[in-house]
């Protein structure tokens, strides 16, 4: 049997430092301001994958000293009605931040819900104003997922410049802006999705790989370009990701496992950017 020989990523570790950091912070914001940051959550019908990630990022606020309030909203709530909700947090002074979690029933218009987020609320990185700071590299929230691949990108000192870097998936909080945050530190990107022609061979050109399309164990070991960076941001059904692991462990010189990769980033990078807004609204920020 063949040893993988990739090193792992660990997400759990370094997001353990990052809610450590986090928590710091946002004690010093409650001591200062007599008010702990506070996340607002809001979940449109209860669709059981939706309920436990929302519970999870309760959970994890509450290790790192912010507080959450969660809205619950049933399935039949309109475009309508969910925008004057968001609204009314948007306008909420005792809020710090605000996701919506997605995604919400089809009948609803999820852009429309998204842009009723202030930007200064925008934790999640979600709204055409986040997205466009990110593409002109300028300070503001990013989209949590791809915040959490750059770093940890950084802290396993992988060297972007020149690097090709692959991006297969194109979502608008994910695929999108991973590829707009690697191209910001001099990757030369391109992007791929599912009507991409011959995509064996623009993965198998990757020096960084991100799999990002949602459909488990999509890309196989024999496609990854031996001594790649492959980071999997899938999540898929049996706790696997996009990347089939066994067989890309061994080409890869750096992986992310799932679980415990990319997936424990995403939430450290909210709570984190959950208590710069705190400190921002507090003129704490530095």
């Amino acid at each position: 049997m063949t040893t993988a020989t990739a090193r792992l990523m660990d997400g759990t570790a370094l997001a353990r430092r990052i809610t450590e950091q986090t928590a710091a912070r946002a004690a010093a914001v409650t001591e200062r301001t007599g008010k702990a940051p506070c996340l607002a959550t809001v979940l449109v019908g209860e669709d059981p994958a939706s309920v436990t990630y929302v519970r999870m990022k309760q959970n994890r606020c509450a290790k790192a000293g912010i507080t959450s309030r969660h809205v619950a909203l049933p399935a039949e709530t309109t475009t309508e009605e969910l925008v004057a909700v968001i609204t009314g947090l948007s306008e909420d002074p005792e809020i710090s931040g605000i996701l919506l979690q997605h995604p919400v029933p089809h009948h609803i218009d999820e852009r429309a819900a998204f842009e009723a987020i202030a930007p200064g609320k925008d934790v999640d990185g979600v709204t055409m104003h986040s997205f466009a700071a990110m593409g002109f590299g300028l300070p503001g929230f990013v989209s949590c997922t791809p915040g959490g691949i750059m770093r940890l990108l950084e802290e396993y000192e992988v060297d972007l410049t020149g690097k090709h870097a692959v991006v297969v998936g194109r979502s608008a909080i994910l695929g999108k802006p991973a590829g707009m945050l690697l191209l910001e530190r001099n990757a030369t990107v391109t992007y791929c999705h599912s009507r991409t022609q011959d995509l064996s061979s623009i993965v198998r050109q990757a020096d960084v790989l991100v799999a990002a399309v949602g459909k488990a164990d999509f890309i196989r070991g024999e496609d990854i370009k031996p001594g790649a960076v492959v980071l999997d941001a899938g999540y898929n059904e049996g706790n696997v990701g996009d990347v089939h692991f066994p067989s890309a462990a061994e080409r890869a010189s750096l992986i992310t496992p799932v679980p415990g990769g990319v997936g424990p980033m995403t939430i450290a990078v909210l709570l984190e950017q959950t208590v710069t807004a705190a400190e921002t609204q507090a003129n704490l920020a530095v």
